[in-house]
């Protein structure tokens, strides 16, 4: 079996960690249950290109059970867990192209590898394996039944290419579903981001200054975390209704010019390019603490520090420490400005993936089943999807919830009703 991991010897220690976390993804385990006995993806080939992680593990697992033949690569050079990886080569005979802290050129390759096998649909978080068969393996597109997508990064570049007509197949906006953006984005990404942040630094937070980059459910979820922590966050937004939001929620809002001066610890979780550029960082203190937690560490300007920089070293795991050249100050980055969730900590917790990746299997399942009937856009998790995937989650915590009596639906129905 083609596949490259840092060691199979970590096999047996991957094995328990997915262990573990899936004894907290119910709702996946029962999609898996059903797949087994229906196998709705037999015989389809699918290209994942997803952080290797335990959660992750439970998805391909998923999958396999349902008769895919499944393929996985990184979506981050940080994020693979190579204990993980080589348990789904040596026990699950799933060939995986995954190395912690792989090269921009080692990455590429691994989505080639990938790539190779020809897959019938793609699952992405972020968008690379799609972006790279378009841009580099056109070739492959006729085999294509579709693909899915789990991260608003991803989503964001899938909706350019269809709006200029580059999409040539259906994807499915996993990222877009509730029970994956209302509960991952907020709830995961805020508990994940202030993990890896504490790991690689052992901070402090309480009494501090955090600013949060961005007030989308990643940034609501950073900033509800650092505000139970004792921090005074500070909010920069470029959408007003976002700011406003953030307002009404007891947060400052501030410029970054502003909010730069003023921060002990900046996050990013917007999506977007030079979030904080070279002007934010010659004001900041010394010693300020930067990290990303968007997909790309393109939101912090990398480039425009180190040609600011008179030096940099590596001061701690994780932890790189600038000096710049005009103040002599000190800015530490953390985790090369990759996503500090997965690059410094372990990501998400189990708990709320099982709800994301239930969305993923169910999604690829639904694009297998309306396989030459879906439109070539990308469109959002069917409800009936959706609501399926809240109630089993809902049952797994023991939580009941009323329903609608005729009378109820009857007036909920009409138009004739009224005081």
């Amino acid at each position: 079996m083609n596949h490259d991991v840092k060691d199979l010897g970590l096999a047996d220690k991957g094995n328990d960690r997915i262990e573990w976390a899936a004894r907290n993804m119910p709702v996946l385990a029962t999609i898996k249950k059903r797949f087994e006995s229906e196998k709705p993806l037999e015989g389809l080939r699918l290209g994942l290109c997803l952080h290797v992680t335990t959660e992750t593990a439970s998805l391909c697992r998923t999958l396999q059970a349902g008769g895919a033949d499944v393929h996985l690569c990184a979506s981050n050079p940080l994020s693979t867990q190579d204990d993980v990886a080589a348990a789904l080569v040596k026990i699950d005979g799933i060939p995986v192209h995954a190395v912690k802290a792989e090269d921009h050129a080692t990455y590429y390759r691994h989505i080639y590898s990938v790539l190779d096998v020809k897959p019938q649909m793609t699952m992405d978080d972020g968008a690379d394996l799609l972006s790279t068969l378009h841009s580099e393996k056109p070739e492959l597109l006729p085999n294509l039944i579709g693909g899915t997508e789990e991260t608003t990064t991803g989503v964001i570049r899938l909706k350019a290419m269809a709006k200029d007509g580059a999409l040539r197949y259906p994807v499915v906006a996993v990222n877009d579903a509730l029970t994956k953006h209302l509960f991952d984005n907020r709830y995961g990404t805020g508990q994940s981001t202030i993990d890896g942040m504490i790991r690689s630094t052992n901070r402090l937070l309480a009494g501090s200054v955090f600013v949060v980059a961005g007030y989308g459910w990643c940034g609501r979820g950073a900033a509800m975390r650092a505000d139970g922590l004792g921090a005074r966050v500070i909010v920069t937004e470029v959408d007003p209704l976002k700011a406003l939001e953030a307002v009404m929620d007891g947060f400052q809002v501030l410029p970054m010019a502003e909010a730069a001066a003023l921060g002990d610890f900046f996050v990013t979780v917007t999506g977007d390019i030079n979030v904080i550029r070279p002007e934010h960082f010659e004001l900041m203190k010394s010693g300020a603490i930067v990290c990303n937690s968007g997909h790309f560490n393109v939101e912090l300007d990398l480039p425009g520090l180190a040609a600011a920089s008179s030096s940099r070293r590596l001061i701690r795991e994780y932890v790189e420490e600038f000096t710049l050249r005009s103040s002599g100050k000190t800015v530490c980055i953390l985790a090369e400005g990759r996503l500090i969730n997965l690059a410094a900590a372990e990501g998400h917790p189990s708990s709320v993936m099982d709800m994301s990746f239930a969305n993923q299997a169910l999604s690829a399942e639904y694009v297998a089943r309306n396989r030459g009937r879906l439109p070539l856009d990308v469109f959002p998790v069917p409800a009936e999807i959706d609501r399926e995937i809240a109630r089993l989650k809902l049952d797994s915590m023991g939580f009941r919830i009323d329903t609608l009596t005729p009378d109820q639906e009857a007036y909920l129905a009409s138009w004739k009703e009224g005081t």
